[in-house]
């Protein structure tokens, strides 16, 4: 079994290996109790999503580790794996933009009652 590194790094080798691109990985150690990592990938096309997310499948499964599960690959446009502790969204650029994850994930937690901005 690897470590969380481990897992991360092999993540983002096989996302390297497809010529992935803008790949962020982001500490959610202190954010979430359901997992430590999130690895974030911008493929150009649906086919180069799907293309990237197989050979994560695949890199990680050669290692020995469980994929706990996979959305998304219908429409190629937002795929997420599940590998436990890392979490992998593989997005194309204008969904990854909309959504922000990288901001998102990013945010401090403010008190229920500690004013905030709003765009």
């Amino acid at each position: 079994m690897l470590t969380i590194e481990e897992k991360t790094q092999a993540v983002v080798a096989a996302l390297e290996d497809i010529k992935a691109t803008d790949i962020a990985v982001l500490d959610t150690n202190k954010l979430s109790s359901l997992f430590e990592r999130m690895v974030i990938a911008s493929g150009n096309s649906n086919r180069q999503t799907r293309a990237l997310a197989d050979n994560v499948v695949v890199k990680l499964k050669e290692r020995g580790e469980e994929i706990l599960g996979r959305e998304g690959e219908e429409t190629g446009e937002w795929i997420l794996i599940d590998l436990g502790e890392v979490i992998v969204h593989i997005m194309q650029p204008a969904v990854r933009a909309y959504y922000n994850l990288e901001e998102l994930w990013s945010m401090k937690h403010l008190p229920r009652n500690a004013p905030h901005k709003t765009p």
